[in-house]
């Protein structure tokens, strides 16, 4: 059965037929959620939250794209969100009384959720990458993943984002020099940074 006829029976509320579409892209769709927020089970969860929102969302999907374009745009949205929820709580807050001082005494306490593990099955260009993207803004971060790891066409991507085919190149090329000079800086990767002009 054709993506085109499982989306259309999910549509008229055969669960099956939705179920058989979640196994044929939920891989797709984990890594992507991995590769955006960097942790295992954020992007199980982030994966979860996608095929939800996909479920809600089937009455109004109109085919404009294939489905997994589709899921794309939703498990990217969802990474957004997520990592916005995340950087305005970087840090956990929390008030100690002590027996000798009269004042509570507000103490922060780094979330380390984040902190690099160390996997040593990883290669560690494979690492650096990781950390270099990372490091990159959200907008920069998300081009990349989508072409470079996901494997989309300028053309899917700018579908996937609503933006024309150029802007999806020009964000490409911006985010590619911005992710070199983080190699460059960090020692893990050999040539000139780009200049800072």
């Amino acid at each position: 059965m054709t993506e085109q006829e499982l989306v259309r029976r999910a549509k008229d509320g055969d669960q099956l037929a939705f179920e058989q579409l979640v196994t044929d892209n939920e891989k797709r769709i984990y890594n992507l959620c991995r590769r955006m927020v960097g942790d295992q089970e954020d992007a199980a969860e982030l994966t979860q939250e996608t095929f939800l929102n996909a479920w809600r969302g089937l009455p109004g999907f109109q085919a404009e794209s294939a489905f997994s374009t589709w899921l794309y745009r939703l498990a990217s949205n969802v990474c957004l969100d997520f990592l916005r929820r995340e950087k305005r709580r970087k840090s956990l807050s929390l008030t100690v009384v002590s027996l000798d001082q009269e004042e509570a005494v507000e103490l922060e306490i780094p979330d380390q959720r984040y902190a690099p593990e160390g996997e040593l099955e990883r290669l560690e260009q494979r690492q650096a990458i990781r950390d270099g993207l990372a490091r990159l803004s959200e907008e920069h971060r998300q081009v990349l993943v989508l072409r470079e790891l996901s494997g989309l066409s300028y053309r899917e991507i700018a579908q996937l984002l609503g933006v024309e085919e150029g802007t999806v190149k020009s964000r490409i090329a911006r985010a590619r020099g911005a992710l070199r000079k983080v190699l460059v800086e960090e020692g893990n990767f050999f040539g000139k940074a780009p200049s800072k002009t």
